[in-house]
């Protein structure tokens, strides 16, 4: 009967983990995807590759974390046993898949430690102080990436773009020469070097993205499993990211068009706004030891940055004080050398995408209410599985 639970725990693990590869593929690559940088199938790849390398190689400290972290130091109970470790996976693969064929990517972070808690809760062994901490940087940090992207699109969006001056060409960015023996990339045609040059930033911070989401996340698939006592944890990482490859290459399509496409239209400029602001947010947390809600953070970028430039459009004698709003516009963003950008509202309107183009409120509201139920599905119902099935003995 072990070996037999044994199994289903290894199978479940690797739900788990393909649900992982389906929520968070997308707040990684999205941007490169929605910019046309990257295919689909290519961002899976490379989100599985860096994915992996973050898993093996500071994984196993967050998995150690997660398995015994978030339990009172001062409990005498073993909260983790095989059994509890199965019935947790369950749970937050259940909850994952949800968002995920909801076609919103859920903050796994939160799906696992909501589930865990409510286990340690249930037998009387949360360490509610590390709780507090995690939970206080899981409401932070999101509203730092929104509102610095918001920033950035509103003031300080089309400076940039002017500077950086990224235009997607039409066609590829990249072909390959077979005129030779072996195949040869090039630029396509009509691309430009700084064009590939902000598509390679793009990328080299999705890959940075996924290691981050590596880090942190392998342990949501396989920290119940390695609590039990019952799996290494270097068979674990592969397991768990074995699953995670296959969720990127199938169910993360989903996820990718969310994040890519239907909140707000990324070109290339906006593309590497949103990823870097992300990726520091992500890789500081992970830092100082705190499970990043990597999905909420990303997300929260995308929308912050397309609400701040839908909002460029608003005409400047709807906003109040002309002269007062010209200033501080100016002042944000103006040009070192003096050559300052129109103010809001005086740009040409053909270099103005629409409102309803840039932000998706009706998207983004599902957004939102998808990632706060997926962990409340996982918490509530581990809890309350963990306190009244009797099986569990707590």
């Amino acid at each position: 009967m072990s070996e037999l639970l044994f199994g289903l725990g290894v199978l479940v693990a690797m739900f788990v983990g393909y649900n992982v590869g389906g929520s968070t593929t997308g707040p990684a690559f999205g941007p490169a995807v929605g910019a046309d940088v990257v295919s689909k199938v290519v961002a899976a790849l490379l989100f599985s590759v860096f994915f992996f390398v973050g898993a093996w190689t500071i994984g196993p400290e967050v998995i150690d974390t997660l398995s015994d972290g978030i339990i009172a130091p001062e409990s005498d109970i073993d909260v983790f046993t095989l059994q509890t470790g199965v019935t947790v996976l369950f749970f937050i693969g259940i909850a994952l898949f949800v968002g995920n064929i909801a076609g919103v990517p859920a903050s796994t972070s939160m799906t696992t430690v909501g589930a865990i808690a409510a286990l340690a809760q249930a037998a009387g062994a949360l360490n509610w102080a590390l709780l507090g901490e995690i939970v206080v940087w899981w409401l932070v940090a999101p509203i730092i990436g929104f509102w610095v992207s918001a920033v950035i699109g509103r003031y300080l969006y089309a400076y940039l773009n002017r500077k950086i001056a990224l235009e997607s060409s039409e066609g590829s960015l990249l072909v390959l020469d077979r005129s030779g023996t072996v195949p040869r990339p090039g630029a396509g045609p009509g691309t430009t070097g700084r064009e590939l040059s902000g598509a390679g930033i793009v990328v080299a911070i999705g890959c940075l993205m996924a290691f981050a989401s590596g880090t942190s996340n392998i342990a949501n698939a396989v920290a119940p499993l390695v609590g039990s006592g019952e799996l290494e944890v270097g068979l674990a990482v592969v397991l768990g990211a074995a699953g995670v490859t296959v969720g990127s290459l199938t169910i993360a399509r989903r996820t990718l068009n969310t994040m890519g496409n239907d909140i707000t239209e990324l070109p290339l400029t906006a593309a590497i706004i949103v990823a870097a602001v992300a990726s520091v947010l992500t890789v500081g947390l992970s830092a100082i030891g705190i499970p990043a809600s990597f999905v909420i953070i990303a997300t929260m970028c995308i929308v912050g940055l397309g609400w701040g430039r839908a909002t460029r459009t608003t005409q400047i004698r709807d906003l109040g004080d002309e002269s007062e709003t010209a200033v501080s516009v100016g002042a944000l963003a103006g040009d070192e050398e003096g050559d300052s950008l129109p103010d809001i509202g005086e740009e040409e309107t053909d270099d103005i995408p629409s409102a309803s183009a840039l932000f998706d409120p009706s998207t983004t509201v599902r957004v939102v209410v998808m990632q706060n139920l997926v962990p409340l599905i996982s918490t509530v119902g581990a809890y309350l599985t963990f306190t009244f099935v009797p099986i569990f003995g707590f």
